[in-house]
């Protein structure tokens, strides 16, 4: 029988997959994250797609969600436990700099480009660009 084809992960949910599943790779990654379970959803507004971001048990993976209509991505529906909604450049932007911390994400937060729900499980996301 011919193994099931894995569906190609399009637009920014791909862009958002090629940068983080590269940790697979990496053991103290795996350590790090092998008791935990968290799903965070990061959503380019301006887009078609959103890209949910899992960690299981220090293994990660991003699926694509549509996120036309709005219902698509409530939490009861994706089972999200941290949010991230901004216009794609700002995403590029947060994602790029070199400084990224807790106050850079905190200054996007309070002029309004960044808006976060579940910010304790959301923040975990800065945790995997120091591998």
């Amino acid at each position: 029988m011919a193994e099931e084809k894995k569906k190609r992960i399009r637009g920014f949910a791909g862009v958002v997959s090629k940068q983080i599943e590269p940790l697979n790779e990496i053991e103290k990654f795996k350590e790090d994250f092998k008791d935990r379970t968290i799903k965070i959803l990061l959503n380019a507004t301006d887009g078609k797609n959103a890209a949910l971001i899992v960690i299981d048990k220090g293994t990660i993976r991003v699926e694509e969600v549509e996120n036309n209509p709005k219902e698509n991505l409530k939490k009861k529906k994706v089972g999200w436990d941290g949010r991230i909604q901004a216009k794609t450049n700002d995403f590029v932007e947060l994602l790029t700099s070199e400084d990224l911390s807790i106050g850079s994400v905190v200054g996007k937060v309070l002029t309004f480009k960044i808006r976060i729900r579940g910010l304790f499980k959301a923040l975990t996301l800065l945790e995997l660009f120091k591998y």
